[in-house]
């Protein structure tokens, strides 16, 4: 007899949880060993200068662990239609894809030994084709058409520009994410509450490869946040940002609620819009809008200690995900 959904979920965030634990904190004394610092900019605030030399990286966990649980889906989608599994694997593999990118980015900041790996057009060029080739894979599996789920509106054809507005939204929610790793626990910590959030919106639609997707991305950002809340033992880098961004963005994608990407991740949303609006604010003025951005940069040049910020962060995006539980 097949197992029930949430037995499944639950079997995989365990085994998520464990490996990413276990691999961490493997990966800590090797990174160190193999001098993998964090460089710190100068035009950090000040108390940063201490994380100098910090294990980056970490996010190769991220990647590892869900290549490993890879081989299980077979098994996991036993009693689901192919189409689940399906969506599974390409929508897992989209992640670890991105991670990829994060990897060589971090490798590139490394080598050099300064704060940018690749540069934007590069690291853009990047996702857009990722991005472009999971639309294409989705779109041949029949997972997803020429319409779009609007919330209070329902599904609205757009024809081809559906496949355009979702690839702004990966790439766009992706970028934001990487924005969001800036200090201790941050990122895992708002990943977290959204990925629960997906869990929970899976097992009301009783999608498979949303639910079990979700507990795979949960339990690898719970796991990390053990050694990455404050005092950090071990960032992410851009290898597990990237991951958790991509991760962010797809789930909504195969719920036909594309746009919750930016209600759940309205963190994400924030922290991009604060570099942007910077910069064209100094552009015009020659004068900074926040007093650093990404945004919460500026709640700590305020006073605001990194764990005071990361539960701030965390609780305005449970309180956007319990918004969107009941958008009809």
């Amino acid at each position: 007899m097949p197992m029930s959904l949430p037995i499944l979920f639950l079997i995989l965030l365990l085994l998520g949880f464990l490996g990413t634990a276990l691999f961490t904190a493997l990966l800590i004394p090797r990174l160190r060993a193999m001098k993998m610092g964090q460089r710190i900019l100068e035009i950090g605030p000040v108390w940063h200068a201490p994380k100098e030399g910090t294990p980056t990286m970490g996010g190769l966990s991220f990647l590892l662990v869900t290549l490993l649980l890879l081989p299980l889906s077979p098994l996991l989608f036993d009693a689901y239609p192919s189409k689940e599994l399906y969506a599974f694997l390409v929508s897992a593999l989209f992640a670890v894809s991105n991670g990829a990118v994060g990897i060589v980015d971090d490798l590139t900041k490394l080598r050099h030994r300064r704060n940018e790996g690749l540069t934007p057009t590069q690291k853009l060029l990047l996702q857009v084709t990722l991005s472009a080739a999971y639309l294409a894979f989705l779109r041949t599996g029949g997972i997803i058409g020429e319409a779009l789920s609007f919330p209070f509106f329902g599904a609205i054809p757009m024809g081809f520009a559906s496949y355009f507005v979702l690839l702004l939204l990966l790439v766009g929610i992706t970028n934001c994410a990487n924005l969001t790793d800036g200090i201790d626990g941050l990122a895992c910590g708002v990943a977290s509450v959204i990925f629960a959030f997906y869990a929970l919106l899976s097992a009301r639609a009783e999608a498979a490869a949303p639910m079990l997707l979700s507990a795979v991305f949960l339990s690898v950002a719970l796991a990390f946040l053990l050694f990455n809340r404050f005092p950090a033992r071990i960032f992410m880098g851009d290898t597990g940002s990237l991951f958790l961004g991509a991760a962010a963005a797809s789930v909504p994608i195969l719920l036909d609620l594309p746009f919750f990407s930016l209600i759940a991740g309205i963190i994400y949303v924030i922290e991009g819009a604060s570099v942007i609006l910077q910069v064209i604010y100094f552009k015009k003025t020659k004068k900074r809008l926040f007093l650093m951005a990404p945004i919460h940069h500026h709640f700590e040049k305020c006073g605001y200690s990194e764990n005071r910020i990361v539960l701030l962060f965390s609780s305005v995006t449970a309180a956007a995900c319990a918004l969107a539980w009941f958008l009809p």
